[in-house]
């Protein structure tokens, strides 16, 4: 006796179920396999920069190791971005529950370096519920499965520093015409001010603001670098 068309369509979509099942575990555990290899490959690319590449960008990415870094930038952008990258494990729960608790909601991000990275390397850029979901174990992975030079390294090697300019070399070249390893401490509060929004913050032609900005990172650069023995290698 044969099958009706009808019953048949039901049995074969059971038999898949296992597959996209499986197909969607592999998504998830992708990139915190990758994360384990990037303790000690640079990445050969990152997420955002293959959106650049999608959107018909050009892209500028140049690995530099931690020593050929200028340390007045991961000085500087750790003042910016994650003053207390030392003293948590990839999410600043202290700072986050501060914002939450803010009147009429957070007014700024609460990102740490690795939530950043997560978010750059294995993510996309636009901002969502499930977005944020994603970040945050993957921020706290990161942290584990690396040292905290490492995630600094990552991150000034993969951070957007202008239209498809991708890590530190790139952007100092882009904006100072210098490598990485020669940048100034007030080229690096540049660098780090633009982090935010690198395509309308043109640190190698700063506007007003930006030079206000830039100076208010550097003026707090020397208090809080006493914290960021953790970065050294």
């Amino acid at each position: 006796m044969s099958i009706p068309e009808t019953a048949a369509i039901p049995r074969r979509k059971a038999r898949l179920w296992p597959w996209i099942a499986l197909a969607l575990a592999f998504l998830v555990l992708l990139p915190f396999a990758t994360a384990v290899a990037y303790r000690w490959a640079p990445p050969p690319a990152s997420m955002l920069m293959a959106i650049r590449w999608v959107e018909g960008s050009a892209v500028d990415y140049r690995w530099r190791p931690l020593e050929a870094i200028s340390p007045h930038l991961a000085n500087a952008v750790a003042t910016a971005e994650d003053a207390r990258i030392c003293e948590h494990r990839g999410i600043d729960w202290e700072t986050l529950n501060k914002l939450m608790d803010e009147p009429g909601g957070p007014s700024r991000g609460g990102s740490t370096i690795a939530m950043q990275t997560a978010k750059n390397l294995f993510l996309w850029p636009s901002r969502s519920y499930l977005r944020k979901a994603a970040e945050l174990p993957l921020a706290a992975w990161i942290d584990l499965a690396w040292p905290k030079p490492r995630v600094i390294e990552i991150y000034l090697n993969v951070a957007e520093w202008g239209p498809g300019i991708f890590g530190a070399e790139a952007a100092a070249q882009h904006h100072f015409g210098k490598s990485a390893a020669d940048l100034t401490r007030n080229e690096a509060a540049l660098l780090a001010a633009a982090l935010p929004n690198p395509h309308a913050r043109h640190a190698g032609n700063p506007g007003p603001g930006l030079r206000r900005l830039a100076q208010r990172i550097a003026a707090r650069v020397p208090a809080t670098v006493p914290h960021l023995g953790c970065l050294e290698n």
